[in-house]
């Protein structure tokens, strides 16, 4: 596993990740992904990756739209638009080459499978170098958030006030902390047992994205880089709106997340960002292969405000069909 281009040279410089991937049609083949690394060669380095799943867009936008106007650095940025690079090409969560998925694939293995070696080249080469990493993820296909800034609550004080502090300043609308259901092999852990400073975010999703989403994805970015101590000329052209107050929203507890028993057709009672109690009712399934079975129902088993909701017209059981967080207007750690 190589880069092509090298990482302490001044300028910006155009290459890839070169991982070996034997095959069919190339024996001795390689996986290209597409990599930038720009800035001054001294100064923080700034980590930043879209397309870690490939079925969301924000992140690979926002960073295109800085790669082709970019700002003045006073540090290093090595920037991935599409991480899972066969992933995104696919439109998929996962990897049509191994069914990976890259977020649970850390620390990775440089002799395995072609996700586990993108996994391990960001953990043993990368992801070292860095002082601030950022880790774009919306909800794909199958989920749609509210937009938000996302930092887990990390045991080590400094740490998670850091972590949160770089979140605040990415200027979201909201600025969540969690801790994951289930966060075995994530990037973010790779992350923040190296020490660094990780910032990742939920911006819509449904497989799509929007004018207004890839814009705050910009935005925040640049003001990602300008708390990371990395913009020579802050506000940088264009220079990012300032962000509006956001909004603190714990999504810590459990029980706000909800995995229906049963599948079928899904019809959603409730909206993005709107505020319920518990027992309300969320959604209503229906049985695809019987008229005469009334339909289930999901209900509320906490209040809050609901924070992301499932796409899908059909759910399957087990599918997170919503999930229920707690907002404040005043984000403190």
């Amino acid at each position: 596993m190589s880069l092509t281009i090298p990482l302490d040279q001044p300028g910006t410089h155009f290459g890839h990740i070169r991982l070996p991937w034997s095959r069919d049609t190339s024996a001795w083949g390689h996986l290209m992904v597409p990599v930038c690394v720009m800035g001054t060669g001294t100064g923080p380095t700034a980590l930043v990756m879209g397309g870690n799943h490939g079925d969301e867009y924000e992140g690979p936008l926002a960073i295109r739209r800085l790669i082709a106007n970019p700002p003045v650095l006073a540090g290093r940025l090595i920037a991935i638009p599409s991480l899972n690079h066969p992933a995104f090409l696919n439109g998929s969560r996962t990897s049509p080459i191994d069914g990976g998925n890259l977020n649970r694939a850390f620390p990775g293995n440089p002799s395995g499978t072609v996700t586990q070696k993108i996994a391990a080249f960001l953990n043993d080469h990368l992801i070292p170098l860095a002082d601030i990493v950022l880790d774009f993820h919306s909800g794909g296909k199958t989920l749609d958030f509210l937009p938000m800034a996302v930092c887990h609550i990390l045991d080590d004080a400094e740490h998670d006030g850091r972590c949160f502090a770089a979140a605040t300043a990415f200027g979201a609308p909201y600025t969540a902390r969690l801790r994951e259901i289930d966060d075995s092999g994530m990037l973010d852990g790779a992350a923040e047992r190296a020490g660094k400073t990780f910032v990742s975010t939920e911006l819509g999703g449904g497989g799509t994205t929007s004018p207004a989403l890839v814009q705050l994805a910009e935005a925040g970015l640049r003001r990602f880089l300008a708390h990371g101590g990395l913009l020579a000329d802050t506000p940088p052209p264009p220079a990012p709106p300032p962000a509006a107050p956001t909004r603190a929203l714990d999504l810590s507890d459990p029980d706000g997340f909800h995995f229906p028993a049963t599948g079928g057709l899904f019809e959603p009672l409730v909206t993005l960002g709107q505020s319920v109690t518990a027992g309300t009712p969320l959604a209503r399934i229906y049985a695809p292969d019987t008229l005469s079975a009334p339909p289930t129902q999901i209900t509320a088993q906490r209040s809050g405000l609901i924070a992301a909701r499932h796409v899908p017209g059909l759910i399957a059981p087990g599918d997170c069909a919503f999930v229920i967080g707690t907002a404040s207007d005043a984000p403190t750690p």
